[in-house]
């Protein structure tokens, strides 16, 4: 299976009391600063525990998501990827860590959030390509299975797929000790 159009989210630490539509601004000023990668920001946060607020870019979105009643970095890949499937996670999962740094270090935040990195949700949105049953779970879990242990420079790490079938294929990842941001940029 060559992975493609993968999903990463990493978890907001909670308490986090910031209202949804600050992201707003952020993500404005965020577009901004670039020539062009951005294009927009879409406002969900009127859906309760829905996609919350996006950022549109052509080859990937980044949204402050609130799925299933957590919050945290949505990091949507788009455009094809080139490389095996150890590149393409690790390209994608440091767009995701990078994008979850910015906030963390964004002066309009001013310190309010911080990200989980000992907790993770990978998925692949391409039911074409990556159906959610056994033969592309075992696949896309052995791949995993590799990049983590690099990421997470060889701890524990619990590996839980995701067994709704009507849902992407995907896992839901725990280390079993903490790590920063910065901790899992950094092992890349």
């Amino acid at each position: 299976m060559e992975l493609q159009k993968i999903n990463v989210k990493f978890f907001v630490v909670e308490p986090n009391e910031i209202p949804l539509t600050d992201f707003i601004d952020i993500f404005h000023g965020w577009i901004q600063a670039t020539d062009g990668v951005y294009h927009d920001v879409a406002d969900y946060s009127h859906m309760q525990e829905g996609p919350g607020i996006v950022l549109v870019a052509a080859d990937a979105n980044v949204s402050i998501d609130e799925t299933e009643g957590r919050r945290g970095l949505l990091y949507k890949q788009k455009a094809p990827l080139a490389g095996s499937n150890q590149e393409k996670l690790k390209q994608v999962v440091r767009s995701a860590l990078e994008n979850c740094l910015r906030l963390e270090k964004d002066p309009g935040l001013a310190g309010r959030i911080k990200f989980c990195g000992e907790e993770v949700q990978i998925a692949v949105n391409d039911r074409l390509i990556a159906p959610n049953v056994g033969t592309s779970l075992s696949e896309l879990k052995a791949d995993a299975e590799r990049f983590l242990g690099k990421l997470y420079c060889g701890s524990t790490v619990a590996i839980e797929p995701n067994s709704e079938p009507r849902q992407c294929l995907g896992l839901k990842v725990k280390a079993a000790k903490p790590f920063t941001i910065a901790n899992l940029i950094e092992s890349l």
